[in-house]
């Protein structure tokens, strides 16, 4: 499921509707500003503490790592020691913090500061969290007292416990509290899933796919800055952003294991592979891309080649159109929100999925995945789809409403 903004997200599916060393170290660059009182001199320092704390990080140099936190901060300290030996198995290639908005009091300062890391073999781009950090001056030298999450920003797994990683054929599953035959029985589905959307997608993606285990739906709420609350039932969700298409920082599949524990085996694949399919369509997912054309081609896409009938995979539709109310129009963005009835939820996915499963029968799959790359190519919202729906399937969204309603009772109603 996707929101609107520079950090939309996608939630997948509700469980009941089914049925993510040492390298080089570029010198970090101050952005943004600072405050008058923060002369170029603290600014630098501050910047210097931050960055020989990130190569502490690459270095697996705990000792350097812990001597950039001050002396009297024991309790910090602690904690930090606890996440740096949390993440002692995660395969970092680059870390880096960028401080902005320095604001200096005396002996005290505090910065604005981007956490930037990638993962070995699987990030083209960095995952970026936005964090708070404040610093105190002694002897000449800065030295974090306090980091934390900025407001509205979400945790790290590793400040969650102790990560225990996987590594699949194609995939790399990180998990907290988590026995290691389910992380390896994910990785597993997850390298099943990599070429089937391969097959289904073949546009140029990374084939891999990162897939983070927390230990509760409380740590998943955590992890995506966000009330457990709105998560509850989803069995899993991907992360990362979209804007212009091309612009595709890093993605995260992270699995509810409360939710995904109770799916059987195909519910499980349907998942993996629905999220990989995000994974693989980000670079051509953008803010003019509907909710109804991402969710319904993932869908698609994990269902492709299953053998699953219509009833099987859209049964809360499929109880709608025997009931003569077949939707007047594709499903819209508010369908997809957290906090949905699971059935009103349910024949959304279920009705984007069909309109996806249309396209790609009367046009074509070819065709579909052009499509979806043509809608995301748009600068905006409006036109996009009426725009691709003309270009590629030389028809109307009138026209195609009314195709789509009767591809659902043609597939639902009998």
């Amino acid at each position: 499921m996707e929101g609107h903004g520079p950090g939309r997200r996608r939630a997948i599916r509700t469980a009941a509707a089914l049925g993510a060393a040492v390298a080089l170290l570029t010198p970090s660059l101050l952005v943004g500003c600072a405050d008058p009182k923060a002369s170029d001199g603290s600014v630098r320092g501050i910047q210097r503490t931050l960055d020989a704390r990130a190569a502490a990080v690459l270095a697996r140099d705990e000792h350097s790592y812990l001597a950039q936190f001050a002396p009297e901060a024991t309790q910090l300290r602690a904690e930090e020691r606890r996440q740096f030996h949390n993440l002692a198995e995660v395969p970092f290639d680059f870390w880096e913090y960028r401080a902005a908005h320095v604001r200096r009091d005396g002996a005290q300062a505090s910065a604005d500061v981007e956490l930037r890391y990638r993962i070995t073999g699987y990030d083209s781009a960095p995952v970026i969290s936005a964090r708070r950090v404040e610093l105190g001056l002694r002897d000449g030298r800065w030295y974090v007292t306090a980091d934390r999450p900025a407001k509205d920003s979400a945790q790290q797994l590793w400040q969650q416990g102790r990560v225990r990683a996987v590594h699949g054929e194609r995939s790399l599953v990180l998990g907290v509290d988590q026995d290691t035959a389910r992380l390896k029985a994910l990785a597993q589905r997850a390298d099943r899933a990599v070429p089937a959307v391969s097959d289904a997608w073949p546009s140029r993606w990374a084939r891999r796919v990162v897939v983070l285990v927390p230990a509760s739906l409380e740590a998943m709420g955590a992890l995506l800055g966000a009330p457990a609350t709105s998560y509850r039932g989803i069995a899993a969700v991907t992360t990362g952003e979209t804007g212009r298409a091309g612009a595709t920082p890093a993605d995260r599949v992270i699995v509810n294991p409360s939710a995904y524990a109770v799916l059987g085996d195909f519910g499980q694949d349907v998942v993996l592979t629905h999220e990989t399919a995000h994974v693989a369509t980000r670079a051509h997912t953008s803010h003019a891309t509907p909710m109804w054309l991402s969710e319904g081609f993932a869908d698609w896409v994990a269902y492709r080649g299953s053998g699953r009938t219509a009833s099987q995979s859209a049964p809360e539709l499929q109880r709608a159109v025997r009931a003569g109310d077949v939707p007047p129009a594709l499903p819209s963005d508010d369908d997809f929100a957290f906090g949905a009835q699971p059935d009103a939820l349910a024949r959304a996915y279920e009705g984007g999925w069909l309109a996806a499963e249309l396209i790609a029968e009367r046009w074509g799959e070819k065709n579909l995945t052009t499509f979806y790359r043509e809608v995301g190519a748009a600068k905006s919202r409006a036109g996009a789809v009426e725009k691709a729906m003309a270009e590629v399937l030389e028809t109307t969204p009138e026209h195609f409403t009314v195709q789509w309603r009767n591809h659902l009772r043609e597939r639902l109603g009998g």
